[in-house]
């Protein structure tokens, strides 16, 4: 898009710099060789991490499929590259290996296909578009893979009646193979992102801080820069395991979940330091996924004497919990939203096996005495979970 159509500078001189003369896009297929490809690693990877879904680009804004898609004729990974299905390849090992949902995200429109183009001309009046592309590979996705959530995105201006977005969801939800299990997000066609969805996303790297009235999902990236694999990253440009846990304890506070975007290489590998990051988040959550799995907002999303303390709820054992970024140098925490009850509320430090002492503050809030832990001792690295009994 910057190089083709936008024509920024420094995109123009990359490819002059690098590519042979009148080299173009199309000439990038073959280039994609997917030979490393391992699905049951990859499987295995996403396992450890702890996640609980995984969506994976079926076709992004350039319209090449992952899959060998009948309406994607000679540009598909079946046909040209790979040579290889990596759609049904990953689903399989994923349902094999994990009991991670699968999910998949498939962009409406395409920058340069000449039927979008002339749709757009036409200010959408025409559908050839749709008609012959995007919706019949939605259909082939769903049919083919079974997909639990279909993660919809570029909407290319045009309106849900242009892409017959409600047909295709009422179809979905009533007859669909997957009609049981599905979800979906919220990018169906112009004004519908952030309005109507199962669960919204309302932009990239959406982390608003607040409590929304409505399922939603923070959609993000480990590099800072890309949603793609970027050779020339820096260290520097990758976020750390902290600045990732933080995100997603303040993510699922407020009501949502978090996915964490990754870029894989072109021969098909999971760079090592996405790995890294996924293998880190697993270690923590295998310690404190009590705190994010199947909780609910508290009535508080985060301290209000202790900043970076944020709270959930755990409806099942009744439990709220503390998680706290920073570990107190004076090793006691203060907080401000809890209202502990003498005698009955208890303090628990998730993965130490002793009751902390707390003293009530008033009507609200506690002081709690932290263990002094050797680094050896702590339960985790980065973030720790306090768990609160009987507390209003």
């Amino acid at each position: 898009w910057y190089w083709q159509k936008e024509k920024r500078a420094p995109y123009v001189k990359f490819m002059e710099a690098n590519y042979p003369p009148g080299f173009s896009y199309e000439d990038f297929g073959p280039l994609l060789t997917a030979e490393f490809f391992d699905p049951n690693q990859w499987a295995d990877i996403l396992k450890a991490s702890g996640a609980k879904y995984v969506v994976l680009t079926s076709k992004h804004h350039e319209g090449f499929t992952l899959w060998g898609s009948k309406y994607s004729w000679i540009w598909n990974a079946v046909d040209v590259g790979p040579k290889r299905d990596l759609v049904a390849e990953l689903a399989t090992s994923v349902r094999n290996r994990t009991d991670l949902h699968f999910g998949l995200y498939h962009s409406l429109f395409e920058w340069f296909n000449p039927l979008f183009l002339e749709d757009a001309t036409s200010a959408f009046k025409t559908r050839k578009f749709p008609s012959s592309k995007s919706l019949p590979e939605l259909y082939e996705i769903v049919t083919k893979y079974q997909p639990e959530i279909i993660w919809s995105d570029g909407d290319g201006n045009a309106p849900d009646t242009y892409w017959n977005s409600t047909g295709f969801l009422a179809w979905l939800y009533n007859d669909s193979p997957v009609r049981d299990t599905v979800v979906t997000n919220d990018r169906w066609g112009v004004g519908s992102i952030c309005r109507h969805g199962g669960f919204y996303t309302c932009s990239d790297r959406y982390n608003p801080g607040r409590l929304l009235p409505h399922k939603w999902e923070n959609c993000m990236t480990v590099d800072k820069r890309s949603w793609g694999y970027r050779r020339n990253a820096q260290l520097d440009d990758y976020l750390t395991i902290e600045d990732l846990v933080k995100q997603l304890v303040e993510t699922v506070s407020c009501g949502g979940n978090l996915l964490m975007n990754i870029g894989p290489t072109h021969d098909g590998r999971i760079a090592v330091v996405f790995e890294e990051r996924l293998r880190q988040m697993g270690a923590w959550l295998r310690v404190n996924g009590g705190a994010i799995y199947a909780t609910k907002p508290w009535r508080a999303q985060n301290d209000t004497v202790t900043p970076q303390v944020w709270y959930t709820f755990s409806p099942k054992e009744g439990k709220v919990n503390a998680i706290f970024l920073n570990w107190p140098v004076s090793g006691i925490l203060e907080l401000g939203e809890p209202q502990a009850k003498l005698g009955e509320t208890q303090v628990k430090l998730v993965g130490y096996k002793e009751l902390l002492k707390w003293v009530a503050l008033g009507e609200k809030g506690m002081v709690i005495a932290l263990p002094p832990l050797t680094p050896k001792q702590l339960p985790c690295q980065w973030g720790w979970t306090l768990q609160l009994t009987d507390v209003n």
